[in-house]
Order: structure tokens, then sequence, then C-alpha cells
């Protein structure tokens, strides 16, 4: 039924969902790696001094299905959650086209951010630089802030029919008034992604790997967090059984 609580908790509802909704979280996941591949690949040239003043303005204008996209994933998702059945392909595509132009700005400030987090780290990172202490702890901050409250817009978006500007009052409210859980979830969720840069060049032979689950597995951390906090606010759930009645 959906919106019934699953019996399992923790490590093993986590592991339930992989093992039992692996070739949904693949699907998800390359869904959302074609729909961004234009724009992280024009990025990557400018990153390494390829044409950059053109690719880098470039990258962040191809980044417009990117909203999209990730609400369309985040719907997909939070349909495992709601062990409720699907079809990827088509819930993906629907989500998606109704929610590409009232996600696509949220979509590209999202990647400008985590573009220029790029910038910013990467230098300390690998190239041996070395990065003022207070500059260190606000890029920290600003990473794990943006973590808190940018899947809420987007869940948002993929269930509330909303002005963009209420969303995002409501996604800042919603991720500090239950700072623990949007913290918790920013943590779980990133934990892959900080595991990855860190671990460079070792981790680039998880590459194959987080082609198929990263973004996926990522967000379904995540949202095992988050999602509940969003259900109750608006009544998710049981508008979607009132509608099936």
């Amino acid at each position: 039924m959906i919106g019934e609580p699953s019996e399992k908790k923790g490590v093993s509802r986590f592991l339930s969902f992989i093992f039992g909704e692996l070739r949904r979280l693949v699907a998800v996941n390359l869904l959302f790696c074609a729909c961004a591949l234009p724009s992280a690949a024009t990025f990557a040239l400018g990153l390494f001094g390829i044409y950059s003043r053109v690719s880098l303005p470039l990258s962040i204008a191809l980044a417009f299905p990117i909203g999209g996209a990730v609400a369309a994933c985040y719907f997909c998702i939070t349909m495992i959650l709601r062990d409720e059945p699907g079809y990827v392909w088509h819930d993906f595509w629907r989500k998606f086209k109704e929610n590409a132009k009232q996600a696509a700005l949220p979509g590209i400030l999202c990647t400008a951010f985590i573009y220029a987090q790029a910038y910013l780290w990467g230098p300390f990172l690998y190239g041996g630089s070395v990065m003022d202490a207070g500059w260190m702890i606000v890029g920290v901050v600003m990473l794990v802030v943006f973590g808190m409250v940018a899947p809420f817009v987007f869940l948002q978006i993929a269930y509330i029919e909303l002005k963009t500007k209420k969303i995002i009052i409501n996604s800042l409210l919603l991720a500090f008034a239950h700072a623990p859980r949007s913290f918790m979830g920013a943590i779980m969720g990133g934990a892959i992604w900080v595991a990855f840069f860190l671990l460079m060049p070792g981790s680039l032979v998880a590459v194959p790997v987080i082609l198929l689950l990263g973004f996926s597995v990522s967000w379904l951390l995540d949202l095992m967090w988050i999602w509940p906090l969003v259900d109750r606010q608006f009544n998710i759930n049981e508008t979607l059984r009132e509608r099936k009645r």
C-alpha cells in the first residue's frame, strides 16, 4: 500500500531498497546522466583549460535540463520509498515534461554552485595549494547548507504546485526547522561524493559504478531522511491515495 511504512529500518531497509529496486535505481541514474552529460562534459573541457572562455559559460547554459531531471529522479526514487510500482522511463519523462520549465532556473543555479565549488576545492585537493582556514570553513558550511536545502526545492517541484519563490521559502523553513534530519540527509547523501573526490585519482576506478548508481544511491540516502518531512507537511501520500479511489 502507498505510504505504509516498511517494517525494516536503518541499514536493512536501505539494503532492501538497493537489491530489491536495483533495476529502477540504475535506470534513474542513467537517465539523469544522459540529461547532465552535455553540461558536465563542456564544464570538464573548461576545467582543463580547453576553450575555457567559451566552454565554462556554455556549460551553465547547457544545464537547463538538469533541474527537471533532478525533480523527475526524486519523484522516481520517492515512488520506491512509497512502495509504489512504476515504469521508470514513463514516470521520469512524464515528470520531466511537467516540471522542466519551473525547475530550469533552480537547476542552473545549483549546477553553477557545484561548478564553483569544483573551482574552489580543486587547487586545494589536487594542486597542492594552501587554503586559508576561514575560506575552508566557509566552503564546508556552504556545501552543507546547499545539501540541506536543495533537495526540498526539487521535491516540492516534483509534487507541489507552488510558485518557485514560495518553494524556496518553504525549503529554507523545512531545512532549518528540521535541521537534524536535513543535516543527516545532506551528510549521508554527500558521503559518496566526498569519498570519491578525496580519494582521487584512485577513486576513478569507481567511475563505472558512479555512472550506474552514484546519483540514485546518493539521493536515496538523502530522501530516506527528508521525504517523511515533506510527506507529512503536504499530505502527499494521503492526496495520492484519494486520487486513486
